[in-house]
């Protein structure tokens, strides 16, 4: 996005916040579920009582850095 005129992201924003304000709310919404989804996967990467292999993978499939113990 840093290619993008900041001026024009800045006007498409606030039309449509005008036009759709729900469509704010909704997109707080989806953050807030990948948010929590993120914590959990790092949770999981990070919990030594599984097995290393299985967390490696995981981290390796997710494009994540991958736990060493």
């Amino acid at each position: 996005m840093a290619d993008q005129d900041t001026a024009y992201v800045q006007a498409l924003a606030g039309e449509l916040s005008t036009t759709r304000p729900d469509l704010l709310d909704l997109a707080e919404d989806e953050l807030r579920v990948l948010r929590t989804f993120k914590a959990a996967v790092a949770r999981f990467i990070h919990n030594e009582a599984i097995a290393l292999d299985i967390r490696q993978g995981l981290a390796r499939d997710l494009n994540l850095p991958q736990p060493t113990r």
